[in-house]
């Protein structure tokens, strides 16, 4: 089991880590570390699209406001503006690699755009209604056929190397030197050292039992870079999605944004529509006013869903404009064209993460972050449609010139990992019954409404668990189950202890006792203690 040393080491294999890697493979040698395989991230799943301000009636300063509105005064607008300034950018490296998107003479663009909740004009771009998948392959092909990039797939992260654990170096000296990696495959833990390092391993949305994202959203970054002491922002604004699909064998199908954007309705079992009541922007207000009045009117009338009405729409603009969610829902038994499709809202986005620049740097010194798993603070307390494949790709092109301008350093002899003092575990039981358990407990507590009995309820819970969790971390050997729910605890109870912090309604995080918006937005930051 040879170990490893690359002059950047990514940790993630979504569109930010792509990104990065093709962007810094003439000139350095990059390692990609992916848990499952690289098809296997929640960027694949992205289905509206890339929102940039390409037509002649769009500009960059109105998608600024149009995010610092749906932010709700949490925005970094410097970021707001850096990430909207270099979106045709992006989008053109995008084309040149050879990702198609969608055509339509009709914007001036050459382009089809189409419009989401929260945007004021026609701005997404996008490649049917399966974007992240178009992106994905495309640059799957162009890091698979790259001989500086190495891929290592079945490989799952465990920690940060850092120096202050190497050279017993005080801490302002610390920095990140790699990452302990556990090969799924041999069951063997390995050392991988580099120049830099980066995080690129999506969210934190399976902390919940509902989700739209897929089995590989544990937020290992996340609680990685908060154990080797990053500072965290913002975890409390998790971003539901209003439109899940609802059904027993419909695994985490999201129904996309677009839907509502072309003309899609929310309605209740007696066809009756109910978003004007809750916004005057009905079905195109931003996510999480859309979610919340859809939680609202399912717990006012005990529903298990509610519906969302396409029908109305010509059969073959419907085919063409959603040829996944037809096909889906049709292999399901609904006829998106004939009726209304069932929706529930479901975990979607975690708008908070490891705080860094617009560079992707984290207080780490060598350590990068990008992509769901970072705060830049382009999302504030709710994201706009569309604007996270954007950031993966602006940010992760900034660390990239970034990575470039840095002198290299000299990376000390690093221990092998040790596990001398355990033992094999004795039973699995313990590990799946502790996930259900968890995210069954931050589902009914830390949902899209919260009080802060339930905050209380579910840190009691998370501290219970997470020291059942470290004791079977400490006595038995790892494995891929047991770190990804190690990760998702620390993550949960950084979420909770977030929310507990704001004593305010603001974007996605409502509490019922502290119904109201305080004057001053003020972001959460959670620092580790020395």
């Amino acid at each position: 089991m040879p170990n490893l040393h690359f002059d950047t080491l990514i940790i993630g294999s979504g569109l930010a880590g792509f990104t990065l890697a093709l962007n810094l493979a003439q000139t350095q040698r990059i390692g990609i570390v992916t848990k499952q395989t690289l098809d296997d991230s929640a960027s694949g799943w992205a289905q509206g699209g890339i929102a940039a301000s390409l037509s002649d009636e769009d500009t960059p300063e109105k998608h600024v406001q149009d995010t610092l509105i749906a932010g709700a005064g949490l925005c970094d607008e410097s970021t707001v503006r850096f990430v909207a300034g270099h979106a045709q950018e992006a989008i053109g490296w995008l084309i040149k690699q050879g990702v198609e998107f969608s055509r339509d003479d009709n914007h001036g663009t050459g382009y089809h755009l189409t419009k989401e909740g929260g945007h004021s004009t026609r701005r997404i771009i996008h490649s049917g209604d399966a974007t992240g998948k178009a992106v994905q392959q495309t640059l799957i092909e162009r890091v698979r056929s790259c001989p500086n990039i190495r891929i290592l797939e079945q490989h799952i992260a465990i920690d940060l190397i850092t120096s202050d654990k190497i050279r017993k170096k005080p801490v302002y000296d610390k920095r990140c030197m790699g990452a302990y990696v556990l090969d799924r495959d041999k069951g063997r833990v390995r050392t991988f050292t580099a120049q830099n390092t980066v995080l690129a391993t999506g969210g934190a949305s399976k902390v919940y039992l509902y989700t739209t994202n897929p089995d590989t959203a544990t937020g290992d970054g996340i609680a990685m870079g908060w154990r080797a002491g990053c500072r965290v922002a913002n975890m409390e604004f998790i971003q539901f999605h209003p439109t899940c699909l609802y059904h027993p064998h419909a695994k985490s199908f999201l129904i996309s944004e677009a839907v509502r954007g072309e003309g899609g309705l929310l309605k209740l079992p007696n066809d009756e529509c109910f978003m004007a009541d809750h916004d005057q922007r009905a079905e195109l207000a931003p996510r999480d006013i859309v979610a919340r009045a859809i939680d609202f009117e399912m717990k006012k009338r005990g529903l298990d869903c509610i519906y969302l009405d396409i029908s109305h729409k010509p059969a073959n603009f419907l085919q063409q404009h959603f040829p996944t969610i037809y096909a889906r829902c049709l292999k399901l038994g609904v006829d998106l064209t004939q009726e209304p499709i069932p929706v529930v809202p479901a975990a979607h986005y975690t708008c908070g993460g490891i705080l860094t620049d617009r560079t992707g740097r984290t207080d780490l010194k060598n350590l990068y972050a990008i992509g769901e798993t970072a705060h830049t603070g382009l999302h504030g307390a709710n994201r706009l449609a569309s604007n996270s494949l954007l950031e993966c790709l602006v940010v992760a092109r900034a660390a990239a010139e970034d990575i470039n301008s840095q002198s290299a350093v000299s990376t000390p002899v690093t221990p092998d990992w040790d596990e001398s003092r355990v033992t094999d575990a004795d039973e699995e039981i313990v590990i799946s019954h502790n996930w259900d358990e968890l995210r069954r407990c931050m589902w009914s507590y830390v949902g899209i409404v919260r009080t802060t009995k339930r905050l209380q309820r579910a840190q009691h819970r998370i501290d219970l668990l997470r020291e059942e969790i470290n004791e079977y971390y400490t006595h038995f050997r790892v494995s891929s189950d047991l770190l990804e729910l190690r990760n998702l605890v620390d993550t949960a109870d950084l979420i909770v202890r977030s929310a507990m912090l704001r004593h305010e309604s603001r974007g996605l995080h409502y509490s019922r006792d502290y119904p109201d918006m305080l004057a001053q937005a003020r972001n959460t930051v959670l620092q580790k203690p020395l």
